[in-house]
C-alpha cells in the first residue's frame, strides 16, 4: 500500500526557455528548451520521492504530449505512474525567463475536454490502494464538474485516507466543508473562499474561523516569503519560512504540499509537517526555471528553522 497517492486531473508538459528581452511583434530568438513532467499533483509525487518516500501518480494524459508526459515520468526515480489514458490531449505549458530583467512569463494553458468515464477511472484508480495521505492537486480540466474534488472528499471522508486539497476557484469552495483534512490556500484563494473582501491583516483570523466552521481539520494559508498561518477548530500559529535567494516560484505551492504530506507520514505533529512544507516550498524558489526543490537543500533549511 503506498504511502502518498496524487491525483493531477489536468497534468501538464512544463516547457521552459529563456530570451534576452520579451519585445512584442518581435521574433525573439530563444535558447534550448526544456521540457518537465507537470501539474500539480505530479509536482507534489516528484518531491516526495526526492524526500525518499514511496509515492504513486495518478493523472489523466492523452495524444503527443501525454506519451511525451508519461516518458519524462518514466525518468523519475520512486514514482509508481498511473496513467489514465483520455480521448483528447495533454496540455503543454510555456515558462520564459527575461534575461534583462529578471522576469519570469508564465503562460498556461486551459487543458483538454475530458468526460466523467475518464475523470471517474482516474479517481477509482487514486482511491482503490486506500492510501495514507491522498493529494488532489491543480487545476481541473474543461468537461470535470466544481464539485469533483467534493465528491472525492465524500469518498474519502469515513475511510482512514487523509484527503489534502490544493485547488482554486470554484473548486476550492465546493470542496471546503466536504470532509477534507487539510486545505491550502493562499491569500488570493482564502480571500475567494471567504466571500469578501478582506484586509492582509485579517487573512489569518478568515482562516481560523473557516476552520472553525469546518472548511477542512486543517487550513494552511500560505503567505509566500511570509510563511504560513495554520489554522484548527483548537485556534492557529504563524509560523515563518526561510528567507533564501529567489530564482523562480514555479512549483513552490506544490513543493510545500509534498513536504506537508511527508511529514505527516513520517508521524510527526502537524506543525512540524507544514514546517517540512515551508523549508521545501523554500527550497524551491531557489531553483531556475520550472525545476522543482531538492531534497538536500530541503532537509538543510528545515534543520535551520528548528535549530
Amino acid at each position: 500500500m503506498p504511502s502518498i497517492v496524487t491525483l493531477t486531473l489536468n497534468p501538464t508538459v512544463d516547457a521552459s526557455t529563456e530570451v534576452g528581452r520579451v519585445t512584442a511583434n518581435e521574433k525573439l530568438r530563444c535558447e534550448s528548451m526544456r521540457y518537465e513532467p507537470g501539474g500539480g499533483g505530479i509536482n507534489v509525487a516528484r518531491v516526495v520521492a526526492r524526500l525518499g518516500l514511496d509515492v504513486t501518480a495518478v493523472f489523466l494524459a492523452g495524444g503527443a504530449t501525454g506519451r511525451q508526459l508519461r516518458e519524462l515520468l518514466e525518468d523519475e526515480t520512486g514514482i509508481d505512474a498511473l496513467p489514465v489514458d483520455i480521448d483528447g490531449s495533454t496540455r503543454l505549458n510555456v515558462h520564459v525567463d527575461e534575461h534583462e530583467s529578471g522576469d519570469q512569463y508564465r503562460f498556461v494553458m486551459p487543458g483538454p475536454e475530458v468526460t466523467a468515464e475518464e475523470y471517474e477511472t482516474a479517481v477509482d484508480a487514486a482511491l482503490q490502494t486506500s492510501p495514507d495521505i491522498l493529494v488532489a492537486s491543480g487545476s481541473l480540466p474543461p468537461g470535470v464538474s466544481d464539485d469533483a474534488l467534493a465528491e472525492v472528499a465524500k469518498r474519502t471522508r469515513e475511510t482512514p485516507t487523509r484527503l489534502i486539497v490544493d485547488t482554486s476557484g470554484p473548486a476550492l469552495e465546493a470542496v471546503a466543508g466536504a470532509g477534507v483534512y487539510l486545505l491550502k490556500p493562499n491569500a488570493t484563494e482564502l480571500r475567494d473562499l471567504w466571500g469578501g473582501d478582506l484586509e492582509d491583516d485579517d487573512l489569518e483570523a478568515a482562516a481560523r474561523r473557516l476552520a472553525e466552521r469546518g472548511a477542512a481539520d486543517v487550513i494552511v494559508l500560505s503567505l509566500g516569503s511570509g510563511g504560513a498561518y495554520l489554522a484548527t477548530s483548537d485556534g492557529g500559529r504563524h509560523l515563518r519560512a526561510p528567507t533564501v535567494p529567489i530564482e523562480s516560484r514555479v512549483g513552490a505551492g506544490d513543493s510545500m504540499v509534498a513536504g506537508i504530506a511527508v511529514g505527516l507520514v513520517r508521524g510527526w505533529e502537524v506543525t512540524d509537517a507544514v514546517r517540512l512544507g515551508l523549508a521545501a516550498g523554500a527550497a524551491a524558489v531557489m531553483t531556475p526555471g520550472t525545476e522543482l526543490a531538492r531534497a538536500d537543500d530541503i532537509e538543510r533549511l528545515y534543520r535551520r528553522g528548528t535549530d
